[in-house]
């Protein structure tokens, strides 16, 4: 994984320039902080690269939102569900395999809706669903 500070997010597709085009998984997002507590948990520092996601993000808590969206930048992301860590967590640390699948640490799978350029230090946050009186207006 090299680390990038801009990509361009392609609406349905992912990644330009990622192996994973078109599929469920277009990008993989995993949160700094969680990253963090896994590190101190394990005494160890591994960089957040061998996780192997795409996108990492902070101040953003990732645990059971599948079906949310996620705005980067100007960009949508509908999450679609949890990533499971693989055998390759545990090449990469003895235990981070098992550590990584509580309370979502391993982070999320999304698909692209909106797309365009995300960079480095781009804001993140959730979109608000609409509110029932909200989409019966917009109707």
């Amino acid at each position: 994984m090299d680390a990038a500070h801009a990509a361009t997010l392609v609406a349905g597709r992912g990644i330009v320039g990622n192996a994973d085009q078109r599929g469920r998984r277009q990008v993989t997002i995993i949160n700094l902080e969680r990253w963090r507590e896994l590190m101190d948990q394990l005494n160890t520092d591994l960089p957040t690269s061998a996780r192997r996601a795409n996108l990492v993000i902070d101040s953003i808590d990732l645990f059971d939102s599948r079906g949310k969206v996620l705005r980067v930048g100007t960009t949508r992301l509908r999450i679609l569900g949890e990533t499971r860590p693989c055998e390759r967590m545990d090449e990469a640390l003895p235990g981070l395999q098992a550590r990584m699948r509580q309370n979502w640490r391993g982070g999320v799978f999304a698909q692209v809706t909106d797309g365009g350029v995300i960079r480095v230090g781009d804001a993140v946050e959730w979109e608000l669903e609409p509110t029932a009186s909200q989409a019966l207006r917009a109707r």
